[in-house]
């Protein structure tokens, strides 16, 4: 019997390679759901008829119509008049990934970027289904109140680090680990200087040289502020504490995170960088789906590199890690910080260095006011902060941009 399958995200790069592990195993999965913002809705529309999809959810509600419109004319191309397909239900608005999230399903996979994945990742916990977690965000800026809501084994994650992790600790006790190891490519910037990072446009940071992603997260990897994010996902998923989780530069990506433990021994998860193995591996978690992708050729010679990781010109995870020690509301504050400033340095209102500068500020400022470090963590809470550090973010963004035009 196939497991039911909802995909969040679906138009995204998580998503579709996740339609693509799928379509290679009909047998295994049947996608019930999708949900996207929109911006596509020929794709949308294309992946809801191929999969033959009960509901389609699309975040822009002005959207709607092109994607109903899409959706008419993908079929009339596919033999819809003849009656061979079904048009799916078309959810629409803010809360339409929510209630795709709902769906009665087996695993529902949470593709999205960023902040905006936060209560759809509430609500599929609370549906009781498996929840593949690649929108790491969610569960950085909800903290304890994703973790209380997730079942044990409900929570999979599907960051290729962490589920590198997830496997290496498959049937060890937690208090045999010494030390959790991330690996990180070092993106597209990898040994050079701070200075040399002054002038780097957003195309050159959009080019990661080993992994193919959506443009935010590639930006995040040359910043390596997804590592920080990836850093206090550990802790969380894990419990392990944050003076026990490393980072290293790895720049081929196979060897993708490590377990060290009180032995002295260490376990590694070693695969090609594809992200479509851990996507498999979510969707079917604990079992694993065969020829998710091609395995490492161990016949030709190659080698591993290992390098410390230069915290003087990549100062992100140093700042991941203060917001993350102090929890609550700090990280979804360097969270939204960061998402706000992304958006500026594609926009050219920001150079390259002030994104993590920028970020650093405003989680200073945060960790500094007494306001956020009393009362209980709820959701009203999380949201209030991820919008008061954009609101912060953007202010100090135009400030930068209007000392920098002078």
């Amino acid at each position: 019997m196939s497991s039911r399958v909802v995909v969040l995200g679906s138009t995204g790069s998580i998503g579709t390679q996740a339609l693509d592990v799928v379509r290679a195993h009909p047998d295994r999965f049947d996608v019930v759901a999708i949900a996207a913002g929109g911006a596509d809705p020929s794709t949308l529309a294309s992946q809801a008829l191929e999969f033959d999809v009960e509901v389609v959810a699309v975040a822009n509600a002005t959207a709607a119509q092109d994607v109903q419109l899409a959706l008419y004319a993908q079929a009339q191309r596919r033999g819809w008049s003849a009656g061979e397909y079904r048009l799916p239900r078309l959810l629409a608005g803010p809360d339409a990934a929510v209630e795709a999230a709902r769906i009665p399903a087996d695993t529902v996979l949470n593709g999205m970027t960023g902040a905006v994945g936060l209560l759809p990742t509430l609500a599929a916990l609370e549906s009781g289904a498996t929840l593949a977690l690649a929108n790491k965000e969610s569960l950085i800026m909800g903290g304890s109140l994703v973790l209380d809501a997730a079942k044990p084994g409900q929570l999979v994650p599907v960051d290729s680090e962490h589920s590198a992790l997830a496997q290496a600790l498959r049937g060890e006790e937690i208090d045999d680990v010494r030390r959790l190891v991330l690996t990180a490519s070092g993106g597209p910037f990898r040994g050079r200087t701070r200075e040399d990072l002054r002038d780097v446009t957003p195309e050159q940071a959009a080019a990661h040289p080993t992994w193919d992603m959506g443009p935010v997260i590639t930006i995040n990897s040359a910043t390596l502020v997804n590592k920080g994010l990836e850093v206090i996902e550990a802790h969380l998923l894990f419990g392990i504490e944050y003076e026990r989780i490393d980072v290293v530069v790895h720049p081929t990506s196979v060897v993708h995170s490590m377990v060290e433990f009180v032995d002295g021994s260490t376990m590694a998860q070693a695969s090609p960088p594809d992200m479509k193995l851990p996507i498999a591996l979510g969707l079917s978690w604990p079992r694993r789906v065969p020829g998710a992708v091609a395995p490492c050729d161990w016949t030709s010679a190659t080698a591993w590199e290992f390098f410390p990781l230069d915290e003087d010109a990549f100062p992100a995870i140093r700042v991941a890690r203060r917001a993350g020690a102090f929890g609550r509301t700090a990280p979804a504050v360097f969270n939204a910080a960061n998402e706000v400033c992304v958006d500026a340095f594609v926009a050219g209102d920001l150079d390259f260095l002030g994104i993590v500068d920028t970020v650093a500020e405003i989680v200073d400022e945060h960790l500094a006011d007494p306001d956020w470090g009393t009362g209980d963590l709820t959701v009203a809470r999380v949201l209030e902060a991820d919008m008061v550090a954009r609101e912060r973010a953007r202010a100090v963004v135009a400030a930068r941009s209007e000392v920098s035009s002078r």
